[in-house]
């Protein structure tokens, strides 16, 4: 990536992402404990079914009406949902770039308040590093939406209220490896600002952070974190790749994504656009066919030929935009 590539991702607003691990049992790591059809709803949202993932999670809301975790993980859900359908080709890049307000954000901004209002309630009766981990996941949350839409402001303020929950949970429980890689990740984001930004971030009050630390804590939360582990994967590859320009470094973290979850085009496209950095062109290939080889799209919108397939009842808009951007990074010179 040539480096006048650089200045438009130094002027972008620290967004802070939260996560969550997929694994086939019960999890229970730095005091967070989750039921298996949490786990269930994670694997299939993570493998490309955000659908399925909430259809769970609605159920976890009804037999858990007091608990934050089925509204974090439908929030969650409907962001993939968004990423993807939001992702474009933009300085070389495929990410979800700027966009504005949607109807939908209204119902994912409510989801998010919702998880911050069940753990301030769950705090007000007894305070745990569980529940911060959660008001803070639901801040991170409202940040990340605020940051595609360019509000800038209020994605600093979300952030920092992120970063003080999660430094809370560190307080109560420095093992809180989730809380670890939301703080990892503000450090991450804020020691990449331009100097102009951290200047006016200084002026805002919006603390520093460290790119290197970042760095590690987000490892920690990889290794060891049960809501923050799957993106936390996927936002330092990705990171790797914008900021840095640490391709190979970028492929190493992002490769266990696609292993576990190969039905994902969001990480297909990654790993396949991260290749066509380093001029690999056939491996590059192999993850955009991939792609347009996913069965939700040979059976839903198998072309796009003419045919405005992404507003089908057929076919999901993250499919139909995940098989446009493929195709077109198959017919560009690399």
């Amino acid at each position: 990536m040539r480096d006048a590539h650089v200045g438009p991702f130094l002027r972008t607003p620290v967004t802070i992402f939260f996560a969550v691990l997929v694994m086939a049992l019960p999890i229970r790591a730095g005091g967070l404990t989750l039921p298996p059809e949490a786990t269930e709803a994670m694997a299939r949202m993570y493998d490309g079914d955000p659908e399925a993932a909430i259809v769970i999670a609605k159920k976890l809301q009804q037999s858990q009406p007091d608990h934050p975790l089925g509204f974090l993980l439908e929030a969650e859900a409907e962001w993939w949902k968004t990423y993807c359908a939001a992702s474009e080709i933009k300085y070389g890049m495929v990410d979800a770039w700027k966009r504005g307000k949607n109807p939908e954000d209204e119902t994912y901004l409510a989801l998010s308040d919702k998880v911050i209002k069940l753990a301030q309630a769950q705090l007000s009766q007894s305070e745990s590093a569980e529940m911060h981990v959660y008001a803070g996941t639901g801040y991170a949350l409202k940040a990340r939406l605020f940051g595609l839409r360019g509000e800038h402001h209020a994605v600093a303020h979300a952030g920092v209220w992120a970063r003080k929950e999660f430094l809370r949970a560190l307080q109560l429980d420095p093992d809180m490896a989730d809380a670890t890689a939301g703080i990892g990740l503000y450090d991450y984001y804020v020691d990449s600002f331009s100097s102009i930004v951290k200047m006016l971030g200084f002026f805002m009050g919006i603390p520093g952070g460290n790119k290197q630390e970042g760095i590690r804590q987000m490892q920690m939360g990889i290794e060891r974190g049960v809501l923050m582990s799957v993106d936390t994967r996927f936002y330092l590859a990705n990171n790797l790749r914008k900021y840095d320009h640490k391709y190979e470094e970028a492929i190493t973290v992002a490769e266990p994504l696609v292993a576990q979850y190969p039905h994902n085009p969001v990480y297909l496209l990654l790993l396949g656009n991260l290749n066509a950095e380093l001029s690999q062109r056939d491996k590059a290939a192999e993850y955009f066919h991939a792609v347009l080889n996913l069965p939700a799209i040979q059976t839903s919108c198998p072309s796009s030929s003419g045919v405005a397939d992404a507003d089908a009842a057929n076919c999901a808009t993250c499919f139909a935009r995940a098989r446009d951007i493929a195709n077109s990074l198959l017919a560009s010179p690399q």
